[in-house]
């Protein structure tokens, strides 16, 4: 019985954090494609993510252009997460394999968000073409940095957008990638 109450506890502590850095993700991302502020999805995200982020910018500015509140955020929710798990399941992580595991984990969720929204686009391209509404408004502005390099190699073809196909099989590719990167960190780590 003590398995399974630690693996709800582990499923619960696991919702609970996946959710929040999902949004804290969502508003990163969003943040540096630059997308519509005033949409009501952004607004919805902002004022989620706003009471966490708030006082860490105080301490932390942006660099470049990027949110670095919000990235350490997202680290700290991350290896927050993973230590609470692996007390639940009554075991414990070594450093450099928390802090390997917790940016793999959040690259990962990175790679999904793009290949989620190229997908939800394509199928909305295809249902409702050239209609108006603030989700097709924030996937057009999250996922066009991704897609605009590929349409300037690869042209339009009778009238087929072949640009979502490439990149999500290039975004699979580095989903792929990310395990080796991990392990060779960690060999690099912990020798």
């Amino acid at each position: 019985m003590n398995g399974y109450f630690s693996q709800a506890g582990a499923f619960l502590i696991s919702v609970a954090f996946g959710f929040y850095i999902l949004l804290m993700m969502l508003r990163f991302l969003l943040q540096t494609v630059r997308a519509d502020f005033y949409n009501p999805l952004s607004q919805f995200i902002v004022k989620l993510t706003s009471p966490v982020l708030r006082p860490v910018r105080r301490v932390i500015p942006g660099l470049g252009g990027i949110d670095v509140a919000a990235l350490l955020v997202l680290l700290a929710l991350q290896i927050i997460e993973l230590l609470l798990i692996s007390a639940m399941m009554g075991g414990s992580l070594h450093p450099a394999v928390l802090l390997v595991m917790a940016i793999g984990r959040l690259i990962n969720m990175a790679l999904y968000i793009f290949i989620i929204a190229i997908i939800i686009q394509a199928i909305l391209s295809w249902v409702q073409p050239a209609t108006y509404n603030p989700m097709t408004a924030i996937l057009y502005h999250l996922t066009e940095p991704v897609l605009r390099p590929i349409r300037s190699i690869l042209p339009v073809f009778s009238g087929i957008d072949l640009s979502p196909l490439v990149a999500i099989i290039a975004l699979n590719l580095v989903l792929m990638a990310v395990p080796h990167l991990q392990t060779t960190l960690l060999r690099l780590f912990l020798g």
